[in-house]
């Protein structure tokens, strides 16, 4: 099972890869009348739409992490934190560059 590994790779995998997840599912849910193309060229150039997709986006990874933090499983949710601070810089720059 996922939950009983506790390594940093583990964790920085997941991170990776829920905000992914949640940008998805924020696509399908708000804009089914985009392309995927069409939203991410709606995302990446909208100030606005930058913040609150992206900060929705997160929000799966702090799922994550409080998930992982209930277990105790450091290593993984250390994981998680850092990766999340990568996006969330990401997402700082270009919002201060769009």
């Amino acid at each position: 099972m996922i939950l009983a590994k506790d390594n940093i790779r583990l964790g920085l995998a997941l991170g990776l890869i829920g905000p992914l997840i949640g940008l998805l599912v924020i696509y399908k849910i708000s804009f089914p009348s985009l392309s995927l193309k069409e939203f991410l060229d709606y995302f990446m150039h909208d100030n606005k739409v930058i913040t609150h997709v992206g900060t929705l986006s997160l929000l799966a990874n702090a799922v994550l992490f409080a998930i992982y933090v209930h277990f105790d499983k450091t290593q993984t949710f250390k994981g998680i934190f850092i990766i999340t601070l990568f996006y969330g810089i990401g997402i700082l720059i270009l919002k201060l560059f769009n």
